[in-house]
């Protein structure tokens, strides 16, 4: 053990950087892991380049991964990094800017030749002048990383290739991180040399902060102070499909799952169909089209229906979903939003695709929409979107993004007892009723699905007559079986929570959010609070329709500011239905919202409200 002294610290920030090839996403992966059974609160933004393998040393290269743990409640993966590790010119220059003020930068020493100097756009060492704005420690991390695996019957690359997890036994020991769990990780998936070396390396990481005197203690983040239950270190992506998952234990239906891969949503797929054993049933399909089409002939079927994409593959789905509106059929389509337009920015993430679910599909076609709000989340807001889905049989559109899909956060398991519970009622053994019998509060249809004797009917993406279900080109049956599918849709806000205020339910400015923004909202709306200012904050899971009394709640505030990641369309559905003066703050740069970015807004907004009675005083 380390007789160095430790000093006890709250929070901390963690960036990893280096080339795609450094395996950043798999040393912030196993330093997260520790976090969370160490006890810690956590957040986490993995950060990387959509190519396979950008040029080694260059800046289109870099990939990274923050991680902000502490020993109380945090929201977001902080800001600004305290520490930064760097495993070349390139990702030092790509993030040094972020780091705070006086934080601590740690380099690889001997990546910081002429050569990779050149690639980084470098004309000089910029090493000089950073140790005069952070605490800088230079560390030769290729040569002791070669020195551990000296004697091992593996190549001189395959030994350079396990450097990332010296830097990660070093941050092991810097923050009192437990390495067990790794070795264990190791072990399982590696044999002979390899897992040697990769051992070796990680525990000579830790014996050089043991030893060296470039740290004179390392630091402790105490265990987070969190309601009692089972914790396990979650992202989005996999709440999303242990919620595919749990839906079919809680309506009691098997499930299908239709998909294309498509990043960030095939990691989804993946996961969920490790769980064929729940009655699960996955299908990639050779394209967009063909995976929405399977998944509307399971829904046919009898089968809780899904499908999921991003941006792209949601304009190619929606011809179909628009003959899921016309036939009535409840599925769930999972839309992980990415930047674009096009293929765009395919890891970086936006909240662009508002509109298109609102409006994406020809003619009057209506379909409720809802968004998760945190990683864990995403389990929830699946099972709301099945709900709502197989009570008012329609097709459900649910929103994520890659921020909520990749990054990660401490999540309680629920109870099993409380997914087996369900107050959905299927409607399809109806004696003596046909398909067109709508049930009177919701104006769902009864789920014909095949072989149900009373429910036989037409299929197909033509106008049907409302009364026996047969083609009809009539006028007013037609604009009839418009305003119904839309009636039915307006119903949903009577079974929807009302929208809750975070701070005073009236005052001088309100923020509203949806999706991935809500922990940058919430905590700069903390922030300015606790400075005295009269500003709150809500935040939106159901977007079509609105909860009830979101109009009432928009009406006691004089200001509304909406932060969303792209160029304002919460703001204009907001304006239109309400016709309230709500103000977009945007933001389309592949980036989530900083804390100090909405509450420098926020201070604006405030001070001028201030400014202006002054000068009336005056």
């Amino acid at each position: 053990m380390s007789s160095k002294p430790k000093e006890s610290i709250e929070r901390v920030a963690i960036r990893f950087c280096g080339d795609s090839g450094d395996g950043m996403q798999l040393t912030g992966t196993k330093f997260t892991e520790s976090t969370a059974l160490a006890g810690n609160d956590l957040s986490t933004l993995p950060d990387f380049p959509a190519e396979i393998r950008a040029p080694a040393g260059t800046l289109a290269g870099v990939s990274g991964f923050q991680i902000h743990f502490s020993s109380a409640d945090i929201r977001t993966p902080a800001d600004h990094p305290d520490v930064l590790v760097a495993f070349n010119p390139a990702a030092l220059r790509a993030n040094v800017d972020d780091v705070r003020s006086g934080g601590m930068v740690i380099v690889n020493s001997d990546a910081f030749n002429k050569k990779s100097l050149l690639r980084a756009g470098y004309s000089e060492d910029p090493l000089p002048a950073i140790r005069d704005r952070f605490r800088t420690l230079e560390i030769p991390v290729t040569s002791l990383n070669r020195e551990a695996v000296k004697g091992l019957g593996i190549s001189s690359r395959e030994g350079d290739r396990s450097k990332n997890f010296f830097a990660l036994g070093l941050m092991f020991w810097l923050y009192n991180r437990p390495m067990e769990p790794t070795l264990r990780w190791l072990a399982g998936r590696f044999k002979g040399d390899v897992l040697e070396a990769n051992t070796r390396v990680l525990k000579a990481g830790y014996a050089f902060g043991e030893t060296t005197e470039v740290f004179p203690s390392s630091f402790v983040v105490n265990r987070a102070k969190i309601q009692p239950g089972t914790y396990r270190n979650i992202t989005g992506n996999t709440a999303l499909a242990w919620g595919v998952v749990a839906a079919a234990t809680q309506m009691k239906r098997p499930v299908f799952l239709g998909a294309y891969p498509i990043t960030p949503a095939s990691d989804v797929l993946h996961e969920v169909a490790r769980y064929r054993h729940f009655g699960i049933k996955t299908f990639q399909a050779e394209d967009e089209i063909a995976a929405i089409s399977s998944t509307i002939g399971a829904s046919f079927a009898g089968h809780l229906a899904i499908t999921t994409t991003s941006g792209p593959g949601m304009v190619l789905k929606q011809e179909a979903l628009g003959l899921a509106v016309m036939t009535e059929l409840p599925l769930v389509v999972v839309n992980i939003q990415r930047a674009g337009p096009s293929t765009g920015m395919p890891t970086k993430i936006e909240q662009t695709d508002l509109l298109m679910a609102f409006y994406g599909r020809n003619g009057e076609s209506p379909v409720p929409v809802v968004a998760a709000a945190t990683p864990g989340d995403c389990f929830y807001t699946v099972l709301e979107a099945f709900r709502i889905a197989v009570t008012y049989m329609t097709p459900v559109i649910m929103l994520s993004d890659s921020y909520l899909a990749s990054s990660a956060e401490p999540w309680p398991i629920p109870e099993i007892e409380s997914l087996r519970r369900t107050d959905v009622e299927f409607r399809t053994e109806v004696e003596g009723f046909a398909p067109y019998l709508r049930d009177p509060e919701t104006l769902a249809r009864p789920w014909a699905i095949p072989g149900t004797p009373g429910l036989e009917h037409r299929l197909g993406g033509l106008s049907k007559q409302d009364q026996t279900g047969n083609v009809a080109y009539d006028p007013v049956n037609n604009e009839r079986m418009v305003e119904l599918r839309a009636e039915k849709i307006a119903r949903i806000a009577n079974d929807i929570p009302p929208v809750e205020v975070f701070g005073p339910e009236r005052g001088d400015l309100l923020l509203v959010g949806w999706g991935g923004t809500q922990g940058a909202i919430t905590s700069a709306v903390e922030e300015a609070q606790q400075d005295g200012r009269s500003v709150s904050s809500i935040h939106l899971r159901h977007l079509n329709p609105f909860p009830g009394n979101l109009g009432e709640v928009l009406g006691n505030f004089e200001k509304i500011l909406v932060p969303e990641l792209n160029t304002g369309q919460l703001t204009s559905l907001l304006r239109a239905e309400f016709l309230v003066p709500a103000q977009v703050m945007s933001k389309v740069q592949g980036q989530p919202f900083l804390i100090e970015e909405i509450r420098g807004r926020i201070e604006a907004m405030t001070d001028k409200k201030k400014s202006s009675k002054k000068k009336d005083r005056k």
